[in-house]
């Protein structure tokens, strides 16, 4: 009998047969993430699971899958799983990195241009037959040509942010991860996050979410930036403290902010509807067909291989 694997969410038809192609596949075809008791039941018997960011694989979760030998996110970031719980148990989580890359990076410029030029208000002021003339001071936004880009994470994603910045004439510069390295002691291109929160006039946010990074950008971190920058984020949400960024809307400590990402998707905190210098967008970093299908195709790979007895492709 073939092995069988749960996908939590629909994925393209081509990678749904290439896993047919070695194993029986069961789909959950729920409107909503699946529930923690549903899922439990599903991987009965279940040898492989290919999740998403909603799902939360938790140590109860893996405990009830007994068969359960390769969890395949699709997603570069696994803070949706208990991987100490997975490795306790033998499981091999795997993500999907590098595909995803160049979407996010792409996408992350158009959040900081739509920020910077106000274009979410003007599209909107457009759209509710506002606009009755040009004037010379109308909605005036900032250029971005010699200012300072501050990127918070150096990982794939905040190093292709990194390259595209010359382009629109921006200098670059990353917060080190070096605990207690002094300006001799890391490259000239870091410095510390202090150093890089009084600096930067955007400051993009390409760091993982861990206990460490949660709420990383706080009310210290606002009042510490100037109040003619821009933050972005298509990270993870939590990494900004939601009621801080609201504070420092209100308060004028930041000129805007452009969000993909948020605290607890999909809801977003109300307070910031009411801000027309924010940016708000539902998660659609990865969002292209060409990185969407690439993301499946390589967590199906994953699958593929753990089962037949070879190595996953991307471990964590």
């Amino acid at each position: 009998m073939p092995p069988s694997v749960l996908l939590t969410r629909r994925i393209p038809s081509s990678v749904v047969a290439s896993l047919e192609s070695a194993c029986e596949v069961e789909l959950y075809e729920g409107p909503t993430p699946i529930p923690s008791d549903m899922l439990k039941k599903r991987l009965v018997g279940k040898q492989a699971l290919i999740s998403v960011l909603t799902d939360r694989i938790t140590a109860d979760v893996i405990d009830a899958a007994k068969d359960l030998r390769i969890i395949a996110n699709i997603a570069v970031g696994y803070d949706n799983i208990d991987v100490p719980a997975a490795k306790a148990r033998g499981i091999i989580v795997t993500n999907t990195p590098d595909v995803l890359t160049e979407a996010v990076a792409e996408f992350t410029w158009a959040l900081i241009l739509a920020a910077a030029r106000r274009l979410g208000e003007a599209e909107r002021f457009v759209r509710r037959g506002a606009w009755k003339e040009w004037r010379l001071d109308f909605m005036l936004g900032t250029e971005l040509r010699g200012k300072q880009l501050g990127i918070v994470g150096r990982g794939r994603i905040g190093r292709a942010v990194a390259a595209k910045a010359p382009a629109f004439g921006m200098e670059v510069l990353f917060a080190t991860r070096r605990a207690g390295a002094g300006r001799h002691e890391r490259p000239s291109d870091e410095v510390s996050l202090d150093e890089l929160l009084v600096s930067s006039d955007v400051l993009s946010i390409h760091t993982p979410l861990t206990p460490e990074t949660r709420h990383l950008i706080d009310r210290r971190a606002f009042a510490r930036m100037k109040r003619s920058a821009i933050l972005v984020n298509t990270a993870r949400g939590p990494i900004i403290d939601e009621a801080a960024l609201a504070w420092a809307l209100k308060e004028r400590l930041i000129a805007a902010a452009a969000l993909d990402v948020f605290e607890r998707e999909p809801e977003v905190l109300p307070e910031l509807f009411e801000f027309e210098n924010v940016v708000l967008a539902p998660h659609l970093g990865s969002a292209t067909r060409e990185t969407r299908t690439a993301m499946a195709d390589l967590a199906a790979a994953n699958v593929i291989a753990v089962l037949a007895g070879r190595p996953p492709l991307t471990p964590l």
